[in-house]
C-alpha cells in the first residue's frame, strides 16, 4: 500500500524499434528491441526502475533466463504529473513487453502501494515473460506520496486506478493482436497489495476483459468496513504505548484491531514505514477536510493521541456520511464474474488477513460466486518478501506460493482442473511451495 520509493528511469540503452504497433489511446510511446526483457536485462540497460520493485522480493529469488523481445513505454492522457519516470513527469504511464517466443497469452497488472509501473517487474513480469506471456503494467494513473492530490472529488484517486487498469487491458489486447497477428487466447489479471485489490474489482466490474485472476493480498474496501480506516488508527494510537512499556492492554487492543498474534516482531518496522503514511495519505483521498483548515490534508506525521488533527484519533464510523459515500465508490462486493484465486500471508502486519482476505472470501460466498473463488492462507507469510531478509527463518517468502497459485489458475481455466480447495497452507521447512502436491 504505502511506499516512499522515488526515482526515475536512467538513460536507456537498446535498439530503437523504429515504426511499430501503436498503443491505442496513448498520448506518447517509445519502443525498443531488447535482448532480454526480464530484470536481468532491463536493469542493466536502463529499461526498468529498480526503486519501483525494491524490497518486494527476497534476496534468494532465482533469476530467469533471457527473454528477447519488444518493450513499449508510454503514457495515456492525464492531468497530473506525479510520475517522474523517463523525465516525462506525467501520470498514467505504462510498460508493455512482447516476447519473441510468445505463448499466445497476456498478463495485465497494476502497481502495488504508491509505486509505479515497474513495481511488478521482479515478482510478476520475470516469471510471466519466462513462460512466454506478453506483459502489461500501469502506474494506476497516480502514484507517489502525493497521489492523494489527484482528482477533484473525494475518492477520485482510487476510482482512477480501476479505470486505468481496464484502459490498459483493452489497449494491450489490441497491441497483442496487431503485433502477433492474433488475439491473445487467454488474458489474466493479477497483482500484489493494491494490485490485488484491482484484480478483484476488475473481475467484479469488467469480467469480460479477462479469463481469470490471482489476487495477492489485496486490501478490502467497504463503506461500512472493514477498510484501512477501521484498523490503522488503532495501531497508531496503541502501538507507541506497547513499544515504550510493553503495556498488555495496548497489546490486547492491537490484537483486537486485527494484528495477528505472533507478528509482534514486525510491528516496529510497520509502524515506521507503513501504518502512519498509509493512514494519512489514503484518508486524505476520502476525507481531506478531517485535519481542519489550518493543517495539511495528509495530516501530521506520527501525531499522537490528543494532538490536533492526529490520525491516531481518526474515528471513521462517526465521520460524515459523505466520507462513507466516497469509500463506497471503490468498495468491493464479491460479485466476481471470472475465476479468482487469492493468497495472503497469515503474518501480514499491514493488511491483516482476517480483515482483508477472510472477509473478502465471505463476500464472494455471500454474492453466490463461491464456485469461482479459492482462498489460500499462507502460514508464515508477511506483506512483502523483502522482510524475509530482515527476519530470516521467521518469515516465509510468498513468491513461490504465488507462482503455484498462478499455475493452478491456468490449469483451472485452460484444462478444467479444479484447484485445491480453500485452505491454510502449513509451513514445513524444506517443503517446496512451488509443488502444489505439497498443499
Amino acid at each position: 500500500m504505502a511506499d516512499t520509493t522515488e526515482g526515475g528511469a536512467v538513460p536507456a540503452a537498446g535498439v530503437e524499434a523504429g515504426p511499430t504497433v501503436r498503443v491505442p489511446g496513448a498520448e506518447h510511446q517509445r519502443a525498443v528491441r531488447l535482448g532480454d526483457l526480464t530484470t536481468v536485462g532491463t536493469a542493466a540497460e536502463g529499461h526498468t526502475v529498480l526503486a519501483d520493485w525494491a524490497h518486494l522480493h527476497a534476496s534468494g529469488t532465482a533469476r530467469p533466463k533471457p527473454v528477447p523481445g519488444l518493450q513499449i513505454d508510454g503514457y495515456f492522457p492525464a492531468e497530473t504529473r506525479l510520475n517522474p519516470h523517463h523525465g516525462w513527469h506525467h501520470d498514467a504511464q505504462f510498460v508493455l513487453r512482447l516476447p519473441d517466443d510468445w505463448n499466445g497469452k497476456l498478463v495485465v497488472t497494476a502497481a502495488p502501494g504508491i509505486r509505479r509501473q515497474y513495481a511488478g517487474d521482479r515478482i510478476i513480469a520475470d516469471g510471466a515473460l519466462a513462460a512466454g506471456y506478453a506483459y502489461a503494467a500501469t502506474d494506476k494513473g497516480n502514484s507517489g506520496p502525493d497521489f492523494h492530490t489527484a482528482g477533484r472529488r473525494p475518492g477520485d484517486a482510487l476510482v482512477d486506478w480501476s479505470r486505468r487498469l481496464s484502459e490498459l487491458a483493452v489497449a494491450a489486447r489490441m497491441v497483442v493482436r496487431r503485433h502477433y497477428g492474433t488475439e491473445p487466447h487467454r488474458t489474466y489479471v493479477t497483482g500484489i497489495s493494491n494490485g490485488g485489490y484491482l484484480t478483484r474489482i476488475q473481475l467484479e466490474r469488467h469480467p469480460d476483459l479477462y479469463d481469470g485472476g490471482v489476487d495477492w493480498e489485496g486490501p478490502l474496501w467497504r463503506a461500512e468496513g472493514p477498510n484501512l480506516f477501521t484498523h490503522l488508527p488503532a495501531m497508531l494510537a496503541h502501538y507507541p504505548r506497547y513499544r515504550d512499556s510493553g503495556d498488555r492492554d495496548a497489546w490486547a487492543r492491537l490484537i483486537d484491531a486485527g494484528l495477528p498474534a505472533g507478528s509482534e516482531f514486525l510491528w516496529q518496522i510497520h509502524h515506521r514505514t507503513y501504518w502512519d503514511l498509509t493512514q494519512r495519505t489514503y484518508r486524505a483521498v476520502f476525507d481531506p477536510h478531517y485535519p481542519g483548515p489550518l493543517l495539511p490534508p495528509a495530516g501530521i506525521p506520527f501525531g499522537g493521541t490528543g494532538e490536533a488533527g492526529s490520525d491516531a484519533d481518526y474515528d471513521y464510523p462517526n465521520r460524515p456520511g459523505a466520507v462513507h459515500e466516497a469509500v463506497a465508490r471503490v468498495e468491493l462486493t464479491g460479485a466476481i464474474g471470472k475465476p479468482l484465486l487469492s493468497l495472503h500471508g497469515t503474518l501480514d502486519a499491514f493488511l491483516p488477513i482476517t480483515l482483508h482476505s477472510d472477509r473478502y472470501a465471505d463476500l464472494v460466498t455471500a454474492a453466490g460466486r463461491g464456485r469461482l473463488h479459492r482462498q489460500y492462507r499462507i502460514e508464515g507469510g508477511n506483506h512483502v518478501d523483502g522482510f524475509c531478509d530482515l527476519f530470516p527463518r521467521r518469515l516465509r517468502p510468498l513468491l513461490p506460493a504465488y507462482r503455484t497459485v498462478f499455475k493452478a489458475l491456468e490449469d483451472w481455466v485452460e484444462r478444467g482442473t479444479n484447484p485445491p480447495s480453500s485452505r491454510t497452507v502449513a509451513w514445513h521447512e524444506g517443503v517446496d511451495d512451488g509443488d502444489i502436491r505439497t498443499w
